[in-house]
């Protein structure tokens, strides 16, 4: 072997490599953001139509293998269609920066700190609340019904944006990179007909979100005055404030 040749063969598993590793990041990134959300459940209802068109041509059944052919065909438009708001998302989401790009180790340390005082305090308070923190997937469709802030995550601040006598109390806040962006938002409602009827519309809208995107939504119940968070469509009900600190940390790591 002349060594231009040896060059060139190791060009080329060079590139292979290249290519799997890009191919791989990206399965691995949108299994990452459709994990525990109606994607993944439409993906095994896809999976299970080509099993039995895969059935269908190998044992003869012709008008079954006809339907699925005709389906299996224009099955990119179908996918497309399905999948168009988690597409969107996964496009959002590339090249997101991590959550606390702009902010110090300090001003990190107190975000933690004012943040979950300020749940705490609601919850003695009994002051109904829902606030919902960007990950990776950009929320700035749901703030465009808010109202915008830019401001450093305040106990106070918090607390006075959920008294009864603001106007925006009803809605939901979101932070965004360690600053609060908005409030007063309207966020989609959980589609799971399983969940506890006595969670209210907070409970639900902080779930609703939670599945559609990869956000953590923190919610303080008026009824009860216990702080509750949610993450991938689930519910943790009923966590103190050390156990909300820990969560937090871990999953804005």
């Amino acid at each position: 072997m002349t060594p231009v040749a040896g060059w060139q063969d190791a060009t080329d598993i060079l590139r292979d490599v290249i290519d799997i590793l890009i191919v791989s990041f990206i399965i691995y990134r949108t299994f990452l953001l459709i994990k525990g959300t109606r994607a993944i459940q439409l993906i095994l209802g896809l999976v299970i139509v080509m099993f039995v068109f895969a059935l269908a041509k190998q044992f003869g059944l012709f008008t079954i293998g006809w339907i699925f052919n005709s389906f299996v065909s224009s099955i990119i438009f179908v996918i497309v269609v399905i999948f168009q708001d988690d597409i969107r998302r996964l496009l959002l989401a590339l090249g997101r920066s991590p959550f606390f790009k702009k902010i110090t180790y300090v001003q990190e340390t107190l975000f933690y700190d004012e943040l979950v005082n300020a749940c705490v305090v609601m919850a003695k308070r009994r002051t109904g609340s829902l606030i919902v923190i960007e990950r990776e997937v950009g929320l700035e469709e749901f703030m465009e019904v808010g109202v915008r802030f830019d401001a450093e995550v305040n106990t106070e601040l918090i607390v006075s944006v959920f008294q009864h006598g603001s106007p925006i109390h009803d809605g939901a806040m979101i932070i965004r990179e360690g600053r609060i962006k908005a409030a007063g938002c309207v966020l989609p409602l959980t589609s799971n007909d399983e969940v506890d009827k006595s969670f209210g519309t907070r409970h639900r809208a902080g779930m609703g979100i939670t599945e559609v995107t990869d956000a953590v939504a923190l919610i303080v119940s008026e009824e009860r005055g216990v702080v509750s968070y949610t993450y991938r469509g689930e519910i943790f009900p009923n966590v103190s404030g050390d156990e909300l600190k820990k969560v937090l940390r871990e999953l804005l790591r």
